[in-house]
């Protein structure tokens, strides 16, 4: 009969002394990992460069070869592996030594078998977030496959189907939505499904200039085009020339502004400030707002023209407030990204957390939401969120809701039934797994089935393995 284990891994357990080694084989084994015990240094080393393990609990004094080699040796074949290093000789200057070159653990003999548990869970918890976070970050770089938009959300998933139907033509598209919502984002994927995708793609924000920078910015100058201009300069749109060019928050140009980009649009050629000649260029033009641009035509405050000719397909991205079957997916993506790019533990929200989550509102949108994790990574303690990690603004709009008359906070009841039911479809309504998930045996998951009359749930599982 084995001990419960959250994690299992393959151990390497390398002591001179016998005894010490079956003693501690034991211990792992108890806990449902695989252990490989070796008794000198060299086969140590052997089973190193043959065998791939997840922690390494090496004795530090051994003949010929002793536990700061295996140390070095296992850092250089596999940098993600745990190495703890015990002995009997502990003194500060071989702790910071180990520590230097990249020991986990050091613990000193005699030693207690729960602290050995204790280091070695916490070992294989970094490993397997190391893991993680590299297929993170490898899924965060390939931009060859398009960027990460995390949704399942029906309308979403329409949207997306349609901006990869539209990706390949060279045609023009409008992004609307509120701020935060990810309009550079899906530029991006439709620039990374054209046939453009191995050329530039350039986003520059319409609102954050000056209408003479920003003139300069999209055209460029010649020399001596105005004082201090020194040198010829190219502009985005030129520099842009084979690619995609985002002009975000394109209600924010002027109209002067305005006339100069129709005419670049409709004459395929850019005119250098300062310049008497036109250069031919080749693009596919993205803009966005966050405004109605039919409102601002019938203010006066776009062209009219200029409109028809951005909005050939017009893309909108609902706010997240409509989209709250997204908020866990996105709250667990961000988590692991920040996580990762904190070296932090942290890969968990607690439940009641994500209650709070999922009721708020989210006026920023997505990018409110990161910072919202982002922040919550940075203080979380024992390896997941809490409330406590939230902001008061969250906090205190969930107990503000109590006292609205016309909106009423769920019950802790209601909130376990919606929680069941979307890790229920996430599982795939294999009710093993969602027990695992929601870290319940089997059975309790059916009683709570039963309590709650989901029958639908309780029905036989076509998924069951």
């Amino acid at each position: 009969m084995t001990e419960s284990s959250s994690s299992a891994g393959h151990i390497l357990i390398v002591d001179d002394e016998p005894t010490a080694v079956n003693n501690l084989a034991h211990v792992c084994r108890k806990q449902g990992h695989e252990v490989t015990t070796r008794t000198t240094g060299m086969g140590a080393i052997e089973a190193l460069e043959n065998h791939r393990f997840d922690v390494i609990l090496t004795d530090l004094r051994m003949e010929r070869v002793d536990g700061m080699d295996i140390l070095r040796k296992a850092k250089a074949l596999n940098p993600e592996t745990a190495v703890i290093l015990i002995t009997g000789y502990a003194t500060l200057d071989s702790a910071v030594a180990a520590m230097k070159a990249g020991a986990f653990h050091y613990i000193a003999k005699p030693f207690r078998l729960d602290e050995v548990r204790e280091v070695i869970r916490n070992a294989l918890e970094m490993v397997n977030l190391k893991r993680e976070n590299r297929q993170l970050k490898g899924q965060l770089t390939n931009r060859r496959k398009g960027p990460s938009i995390i949704t399942q959300d029906a309308i979403m998933q329409r949207l997306l189907e349609m901006a990869q139907q539209i990706a390949p033509t060279d045609t023009n598209v409008l992004i609307t939505g509120e701020s935060g919502t990810g309009k550079e984002l899906l530029a991006r994927f439709i620039h990374d499904h054209s046939h453009r995708r191995d050329n530039i793609f350039q986003a520059v924000n319409c609102g954050a200039l000056q209408e003479d920078l920003l003139a300069n910015e999209l055209f460029g100058h010649e020399k001596g085009a105005y004082t201090g201009a020194t040198e010829a300069r190219e502009g985005l749109i030129e520099a842009t020339n084979g690619g995609t060019l985002l002009l975000d928050e394109i209600a924010e140009m002027s109209l002067g502004m305005q006339v100069k980009l129709l005419r670049v649009i409709q004459e395929r050629e850019v005119q250098r400030l300062g310049s008497t000649q036109a250069t031919a260029v080749d693009i596919r033009l993205i803009a966005a707002t966050h405004r109605d641009l039919r409102t601002e035509v019938a203010a006066g405050r776009f062209r009219q023209d200029l409109y028809y000719r951005l909005d050939v397909v017009d893309l909108h991205l609902p706010p997240l407030a409509q989209r709250r079957d997204d908020i866990p997916l996105l709250a667990f993506y961000f988590l692991r990204k920040h996580a990762m790019r904190m070296e932090r533990s942290v890969n968990d929200i607690v439940p009641a957390a994500m209650a709070i989550l999922l009721e708020y509102d989210y006026p920023g949108n997505i990018r409110e939401l990161e910072n919202i994790i982002e922040r919550g990574v940075a203080l979380a303690q024992e390896g997941q969120l809490t409330t406590e990690d939230l902001p008061a603004t969250l906090t205190e709009h969930a107990v503000h809701v109590v006292h609205e008359e016309v909106v009423r906070l769920p019950t802790l009841a209601e909130r376990e039934v919606d929680y069941i039911r979307y890790v229920l479809k996430q599982s795939g309504k294999n009710r093993t797994r969602a027990a695992k998930v929601l870290g319940i045996d089997r059975v309790s998951l059916w009683r709570k089935l039963k309590k709650y009359g989901m029958e639908e749930e309780r029905q036989s599982d076509v998924n069951e393995s």
